[in-house]
């Protein structure tokens, strides 16, 4: 299971931007695909994951902070999810990953699959 984040970058406050997670040797319909990131100095966190077959979404507790800036979509026709940020703050700043798993889980410990990670910088 191979899995590629991209689209990360250098953004200005209150810009947007989409992350993208594909895989080029599975279906990421037959997982739940999640993403995490990890900020300088900080543990990684779990951001949100969007399940297997439905695509129901799930998000982090302290999504309450992103006051629903983040959303995650799946395009299954490219094998693709999306990971939509916007309004971005520097807080959002982190290199963020994408994950594939047979169950939802949001302990990083517990994913069997990671992808490399694309960097996210938000600054003036």
């Amino acid at each position: 299971v191979q899995l590629q984040a991209s689209g990360g970058g250098l953004v200005q406050p209150g810009g947007s931007l989409r992350l993208s997670c594909t895989a080029s040797t599975f279906t990421l319909d037959y997982y739940n695909i999640g993403w995490f990131r990890q900020a300088p100095g900080k543990e990684r966190e779990w951001v949100g994951c969007i399940s297997k077959g439905f695509g129901n979404t799930y998000y982090a507790d302290y999504q309450d902070s992103f006051q629903g800036r983040f959303t995650i979509t799946r395009d299954a026709g490219n094998n693709t999810v999306y990971l939509h940020m916007n309004n971005l703050i520097p807080e959002d700043t982190a290199i963020y990953y994408c994950t594939a798993d047979l169950y939802i889980t949001e302990v990083a410990a517990e994913i069997d699959y990671w992808g490399q990670g694309t960097q996210v910088t938000v600054s003036s």
